[in-house]
């Protein structure tokens, strides 16, 4: 947790530098154009906006950053554990997490438990689904663990 939480905190302080720095490079390409509007303060209101929006989409990116090294440190997280508990344990205990994906038992569990629906550590899907998960699939990691390649 300390760790995502260091990395995000660098992820977002590269964020908010490489936004402003690329906003006030854009400001200077249109200096030569818009002196009158600068003048009248319609330049600051334009960095602003060209500020959040870099912020937005630098953000978007950083996002995928951090998801990227909380995937590397899952296996990391099921390496461990196969060598404290053994790796048909931990292949076990990952193949029950897989049972309770199965749609039918999630609704069911859905139901009883509302906060079950926000344990979604499954990471299937398409390759946006993937590349946006905080969680490798659990296939890949079963593999993974099978094969000995943590």
């Amino acid at each position: 947790m300390v760790t995502m939480t260091l990395v995000q905190g660098v992820i977002n302080a590269f964020v908010m530098f490489l936004s402003r720095v690329l906003a006030f490079f854009v400001m200077q390409a249109l200096r030569g154009r818009d002196d009158e509007d600068r003048d009248r303060g319609g330049g600051f209101w334009i960095q602003w906006l060209l500020v959040q929006l870099f912020q937005m989409v630098f953000s978007f990116f950083g996002w995928i950053v951090a998801n990227w090294f909380s995937r590397i440190r899952e296996y990391a997280a099921d390496a461990g554990g196969a060598r404290l508990a053994g790796r048909t344990n931990m292949i076990q205990a990952l193949q029950a997490l897989q049972r309770l994906n199965d749609p039918a038992i999630l609704a069911a569990e859905a139901q009883n438990a509302p906060a079950f629906a926000a344990f979604k550590i499954s990471g299937g899907g398409n390759y946006l689904n993937l590349l946006l998960s905080d969680h490798p699939p659990l296939e890949e990691r079963i593999a993974r663990l099978e094969q000995g390649t943590y």
